[in-house]
């Protein structure tokens, strides 16, 4: 496989290059929005507040579903009154207990590790909210459990509805009084989407087109990405995953102040040289520093001198920064940017972003 960029701006090849349509999919994601919220409402999730707020909140989700508890959880922030986990696993700790509110989210509704900490959930007697496919084994335990479930329309790859199955979670948060969200903020998540996919759609070419332009900045090197506030630590670890699942690439996902601790040591080892005298370019470091407008004033000192450290070493670094105001808009802006991206890549590589046989011959094993 040869990266070739000139693939980026050659509409047949994104075309051909994409059967399984994720650009499209990544492009629906304003539309993703409002279907979620639409869904979440007629679900009546609104019936938690009635339960009495939880001792704390668990999600159960792997892959695309599971980035959903990291959203929820980024969006209530450092105010939460309850802890809010993320449970990527088979199996519930052992102190979740009927007070614990368990959110059970697999976009195809039968990922066999939701499936069983749902169940878990259901014999401990927590409440439990469902989100997923309508019809699937999730509803069913679901509705035998006489518990919430909002059916959402996911089709294809559930990586590419992450806002399909996040908006019911936020949803489910402002009706536990944990953050103000309504219809509005909604909308101005979906508009700044909109505006996202719109400056990163395939006719817009490589020079004026930010997904294009940070899939040729990560091209053929071995990008190191560092989120600086726990929002946009969300958003840098969601693009570490669409990079490996969409392009089969590899990734090093960081989050500063603790990248600083660890991974900063790394400019200085031998994946930071660069022949500058070779044929190709080395399969070096690359730096993606994703920023946020709220970070503590320590850690953008930090952050400015892991840059400067980084440029010091002829490290190249690629710096983003989060726009609007809530930070489930700054999320959505850096999550949707690294979703094209990551399929740009893909494309660029011949590579099909929609394909993920290693998975499916793992879960074929697995369940031999």
């Amino acid at each position: 496989m040869t990266w070739e960029p000139e693939r980026l701006d050659d509409q047949r090849h994104l075309s051909d290059g994409d059967p399984g349509g994720m650009l499209p999919a990544v492009a629906a994601a304003a539309a993703h929005v409002r279907t979620g919220y639409r869904s979440a409402v007629e679900a009546r999730v609104d019936r938690l507040a009635g339960m009495g707020r939880p001792r704390a909140v668990v999600v159960a989700g792997m892959g695309g579903s599971g980035i959903a508890g990291d959203i929820m959880a980024a969006a209530v922030g450092n105010g939460a009154p309850l802890p809010i986990i993320t449970l990527r696993s088979y199996q519930l700790p052992g102190w979740v207990g009927a007070t614990d509110l368990i959110i059970a989210v697999s976009g195809s509704g039968d990922t066999e590790e939701t499936l069983a900490v749902a169940t878990q959930a259901v014999r401990r007697g927590c409440t439990l909210l469902g989100v997923g496919a309508p019809g699937s084994p999730l509803e069913a335990i679901a509705t035998q459990a006489s518990a919430v479930y909002v059916p959402v329309p996911v089709s294809g790859q559930s990586r590419a509805a992450v806002w399909l199955l996040t908006v019911p979670l936020i949803v489910a948060a402002a009706a536990l009084r944990l953050v103000p969200a309504d219809q509005e903020l909604f909308e101005r998540v979906a508009t700044a989407l909109e505006d996202m996919a719109h400056r990163c759609r395939p006719s817009s070419e490589s020079f004026v087109n930010p997904g294009k332009s940070l899939a040729l900045d990560v091209a053929e090197s071995l990008p190191v990405i560092w989120g600086s506030s726990a929002a946009a630590s969300v958003a840098a670890y969601r693009l570490a995953c669409q990079l490996n699942t969409n392009a089969k690439y590899p990734a090093i996902y960081g989050e500063l102040p603790e990248a600083g601790h660890g991974q900063v040591a790394t400019f200085d080892g031998p994946m930071a040289e660069r022949d500058i005298f070779a044929d190709a370019p080395a399969h070096a470091l690359r730096l993606v520093v994703l920023r946020d407008v709220e970070e503590h004033p320590q850690l953008t000192r930090q952050r400015e001198a892991s840059l400067r450290l980084a440029r010091d070493r002829d490290v190249p670094v690629t710096e983003l920064a989060a726009e609007g105001t809530h930070p489930l808009e700054r999320m959505a802006s850096l999550i949707l940017l690294g979703d094209y991206a990551s399929t740009y890549l893909a494309l660029g590589y011949a590579i099909d972003p929609s394909s993920v046989s290693a998975i499916s011959e793992l879960k074929a094993r697995i369940s031999q």
